[in-house]
């Protein structure tokens, strides 16, 4: 399976199955993606290759140990080898090919955003902020 960050520009490769991803909801998370959570997996380090790009990665560290690795042309968060172990952290939005892989793990739920909870009617649109222009005027 390949990766890739938005431009392109840092690009990596995952041999054999791909395990179940999580999705952390801390503040971190939420600060380092601009989402409600992080979605993604580790993968062994004997299973992860780089296939470019790994010249144009930059890193921010807090003093706690939280890392954030990305690209420096279009800021995408970007693998990176979880602290001393040797599992590297894939962000599950990079990942290019269908997989059968499903969220299993909710983490740090208790640090969740209070706008994280979806309200009874929300709507859910196939397409972009267009559609529901086209919704709005459909029901008017």
């Amino acid at each position: 399976m390949k990766g890739e960050c938005l431009c392109g520009e840092v690009a990596f490769e995952i041999d054999g199955g791909l395990p179940n991803l999580y999705q952390c909801h801390c503040s971190l998370c939420r600060k380092a993606t601009g989402a409600k959570a992080n979605a993604a997996t580790f993968v062994s380090e004997e299973h992860f290759r780089w296939l470019s790009g790994q010249s144009s990665i930059s890193s921010f560290q807090k003093p706690t140990g939280y890392r954030s690795d990305f690209c420096s042309a279009c800021g995408s968060p970007v693998p990176n080898r979880l602290r001393n172990t040797e599992l590297v952290w894939v962000p599950a939005g990079l990942l290019d090919e269908a997989t059968s892989a499903r969220v299993a793990v909710h983490l740090h739920l208790a640090s969740a955003a209070e706008w994280e909870q979806e309200a009874d009617d929300c709507i859910r649109l196939a397409g972009g902020p267009d559609s529901l222009k086209s919704l709005h005027d459909a029901l008017q």
